[in-house]
């Protein structure tokens, strides 16, 4: 019987690379679950063997299906519709939702928090610096945006501080219309000139000391951008108190891929 196995695809949709360099084809009677159901997969998984179809882009894997016996399928498929037709099903998955929305919304106050604590601008720029944080964490947070605040891999006052530098290159910065040269480690280069810029734009608001909002790159990015529709609020989530304002140097945010 075969064994269950995480394979790379090829051109063939039926032939498979094995990590030894194998290629393997599955059983006449094996069938393609499609990627996006979980419940479904972890069912059909724990039917019996499969074979984990994964493409790697980049640092990023794709789910290009779950190959498993047809049986299998098919009936993971008939219990699991049959489950989620009942009424305790719909209960609890509603409740699962309310809790993610909360734990959400909790999440985005308290990045909100961090990101201003790491933005940290002088009295007279203050209202600059909410500005920026909302904008900041409502493009940021949302579940799937793929930026660098929903990444586990590094604490929230460095996921914050990343997302500040990060905004800044798309928005106040001609980095999206730059034609960069692919040669490797060109386009990381370019990302450390600019957030070196960006750290400088950021300094000049830490202190409290007037300039033109005209001539300010940030002042015109924040004014450019529509504010939040509907940000998070402290009375509709859990919030946490933001950790003491950190200071980070060159070093730390070069560290970060942004």
């Amino acid at each position: 019987m075969p064994e269950s196995l995480v394979l790379a695809p090829t051109a063939d949709p039926r032939v498979f690379v094995h990590s030894d360099g194998r290629r393997l084809s599955p059983p006449a009677d094996w069938a393609c679950l499609p990627p996006g159901d979980a419940g479904l997969t972890r069912r059909v998984k724990a039917a019996g063997p499969s074979w984990a179809v994964l493409e790697q882009r980049g640092r990023k894997q794709f789910s290009r299906g779950l190959w498993a016996p047809r049986a299998h399928i098919d009936a993971a498929r008939v219990a699991i519709e049959a489950e989620r037709a009942t009424e305790g099903y719909a209960r609890r998955r509603a409740s699962d939702r309310d809790r993610r929305d909360r734990a959400q919304a909790a999440y985005a106050v308290s990045f909100e928090q961090e990101v201003r604590a790491f933005l940290r601008f002088a009295p007279r720029w203050a209202a600059l610096g909410d500005a920026v944080a909302a904008r900041v964490a409502a493009h940021a947070t949302p579940v799937g945006s793929g930026t660098v605040a929903r990444t586990q891999r590094i604490s929230i006052d460095e996921r914050a501080a990343a997302a500040v530098i990060a905004w800044m290159r798309h928005q106040t910065t001609g980095y999206d219309d730059m034609r960069i040269e692919r040669v490797a480690g060109r386009r990381r280069e370019v990302r450390r000139e600019l957030a070196q810029l960006s750290r400088a734009v950021l300094d000049l608001h830490r202190k409290d000391a007037p300039h033109l909002p005209a001539s300010c790159s940030l002042c015109q990015a924040a004014a450019r951008t529509p504010a939040p529709s509907s940000p998070p609020t402290a009375s509709t989530a859990l919030t946490a108190s933001p950790s003491p304002p950190r200071a980070f140097a060159d070093a730390d945010l070069d560290a970060i891929d942004l």
